[in-house]
């Protein structure tokens, strides 16, 4: 059986994610890093306490089969650039590259639709800059998210967002060809996607839209 070691624990769809790891029974063991304690306990986890500044110093205890990374914030609650690049490119990188050094052969990274490293916008850019360097860590397997909007009840109050998803729920059938990569897809599914590509293992990179996403879930 399998070590998995997981960034974004705490996230919307890393919440989702953990769980599922530790409901497989292709793990033996799961290393969660998050800045605080989980409200989740079980015989299979470990919780480790952490950020970016305090990454090197878990070096030895990162070691693991695979990595998992759905880290990230939100121009909200980062809103400076500098910032926000250290929490979206900077600490997935670093974790990635920790895990590589340690023995990992795949990792899975959650980014966004659109992610491009030569963007004019940044977030794209950012997105996309983090996949290029994470590829050229030469992982014998990457795989790569890229959801849209990301659906589902959250535990913040935020009703700009909740009016969005609801919107996006009714735009979502007129979605079709090359645009159902914009369609949205709940965190929980996301998640689940993300479990499923773990057992299936043969390309060396490969990329997820919605579509590739929702055929994960029907397997």
């Amino acid at each position: 059986m399998k070590t998995a070691l997981v960034f974004g624990a705490t996230g919307f769809i890393g919440s989702h994610l953990l769980r599922d790891l530790l409901d497989s029974p292709d793990y033996s063991r799961v290393v969660a890093v998050a800045r605080k304690p989980l409200a989740v306990s079980h015989p299979k986890l470990t919780v480790l306490i952490g950020d970016l500044a305090s990454l090197p110093a878990l070096k030895p205890q990162l070691v693991a089969d695979e990595i998992f990374i759905a880290l990230g914030t939100t121009r909200k609650h980062t809103p400076d650039e500098a910032e926000y690049y250290k929490i979206d490119h900077d600490y997935p990188l670093l974790a990635a590259k920790i895990a590589r050094g340690n023995g990992a052969r795949s990792a899975f990274l959650v980014t966004a639709v659109g992610a491009n490293a030569g963007s004019g916008v940044f977030y794209l850019r950012t997105k996309g800059e983090v996949e290029r360097d994470i590829l050229l860590l030469d992982f014998e397997h990457t795989h790569i998210f890229r959801p849209s909007m990301i659906l589902g009840e959250r535990d913040e109050d935020r009703p700009r967002e909740r009016l969005i998803i609801a919107i996006w729920g009714v735009l979502n059938p007129l979605l079709v060809g090359p645009a159902d990569r914009y369609r949205g897809l709940a965190g929980n599914d996301i998640a689940h996607a993300i479990a499923k590509a773990a057992r299936h293992q043969t390309e060396k990179a490969r990329i997820y839209h919605w579509k590739e996403m929702a055929a994960l879930l029907r397997t």
